[in-house]
């Protein structure tokens, strides 16, 4: 679940709380801190309350409850241009009258910068994002991936402490997204600066930072980093946010130490880790990963039979959708390499996975 608030944070929500209507909480008691230099991924679904936590932050949105903290200061009632936070945006808000160089220029010029010393830090941060020869230009004339280098460009030439960026890929094609994942990962690792970056892409959230905080309801699920997400969800909603995940309902039997006995619709049984469930009797929800699953190996407490329903071709690994325990979408990923097994369509075959690779969690519909 969420952290506590350390005192040595550079960035701080301390029981922080919104409603826009004054009964509706979209954010609750929120208790979250994070070091300087970070780059911390605030994840969720449209509604969840993490573009919400970001508005607070920028000074955009006022919090109904709680203090908010910049490098120990407390900053509920600071206007959001005397903050010294870097701002990027969806829609990359450049002015369009303005050249380049103007944009850039702009919030040094509000600043009391001198000409000379604008233009040196305006060049600078052109070159950061690989655009130094596109100054005299206006955004009409550039693509969107060059508009949005050029918005992130104007965000860090003021050298911000922080730096708060919301869904600022969301309007770039795939590959172009990509691209940039890694240009900003790459930017925050060179100049040390701290982010706070929102996105509904779970992929993205994954590849760029050093913690992600899953909200849901507004409330963080669990913050932990990429890895701790994908391979030690705490809960249901966590596991099936983050990646594909396979799910089996069932009762917990029995309970030993860490590991918990679960009977399956079907009436078979399922060891798997107790990691959030009740006790004997208990509704349970049993989560796999696709690619954690052995098609015709050997056999372990966790054997079963599948039948092929469906398969497709990804390059590098087979999809195959198949019948498990009376689950039709239950989803396995074959390495596409020598050894292991060819499936057909139609066919049965034994499947298997870990203990430890299946985690009893929360029931959910």
């Amino acid at each position: 679940m969420a952290s506590t608030v350390s005192t040595d944070a550079f960035v701080e929500f301390d029981r922080v709380q919104k409603s826009y209507d004054g009964e509706t909480l979209v954010v609750k008691d929120l208790n979250l801190s994070m070091p300087k230099g970070e780059f911390l991924t605030m994840l969720g679904p449209s509604g969840s309350g993490k573009t919400t936590c970001l508005m607070m932050l920028a000074g955009f949105e006022t919090a109904t409850h709680g203090e908010i903290r910049l490098d120990g200061r407390e900053i509920n009632n600071i206007p959001p241009h005397k903050r010294g936070i870097g701002m990027v945006f969806q829609n990359y808000a450049l002015f369009p009258h303005m050249t380049v160089a103007e944009n850039l220029a702009f919030p040094l010029e509000v600043r009391g910068m001198g000409k000379s010393e604008r233009e040196d830090r305006v060049q600078r941060a052109l070159d950061m994002v690989q655009m130094g020869d596109f100054g005299g230009r206006r955004p009409a004339q550039l693509s969107g991936g060059q508009q949005q280098r050029i918005a992130l460009a104007r965000a860090l030439v003021f050298d911000p402490a922080l730096v708060l960026m919301d869904e600022p890929l969301g309007a770039l094609d795939k590959q172009l997204r990509e691209h940039m994942q890694y240009e900003i990962k790459h930017l925050h690792e060179n100049l040390g600066i701290t982010v706070v970056y929102v996105t509904h892409d779970q992929s993205e959230a994954l590849t760029m930072s050093d913690r992600v905080a899953v909200f849901n309801d507004g409330v963080i699920q669990q913050l932990a980093p990429p890895d701790e997400l994908y391979e030690r969800p705490d809960n249901s909603f966590v596991a099936q946010f983050i990646g594909e995940n396979n799910r089996l309902h069932g009762k917990v039997i029995n309970r030993a130490g860490d590991a918990v006995l679960v009977q399956l619709p079907d009436g078979k049984q399922c060891e798997a880790l107790a990691v959030n469930c009740g006790e004997t009797g208990a509704e349970t929800l049993i989560s796999v990963r696709p690619e954690r699953v052995n098609v015709g190996g050997a056999a372990g407490p966790n054997t079963t039979e599948g039948r092929v329903l469906e398969l497709i071709y990804l390059g590098d690994h087979i999809r195959c959708r198949m019948n498990v325990h009376g689950n039709d979408d239950f989803i396995v990923k074959v390495p596409n390499a020598a050894g292991h097994k060819h499936l057909s369509l139609g066919e049965t075959t034994q499947v298997t996975w870990a203990t430890e690779d299946a985690r009893a969690l929360d029931p959910i519909s």
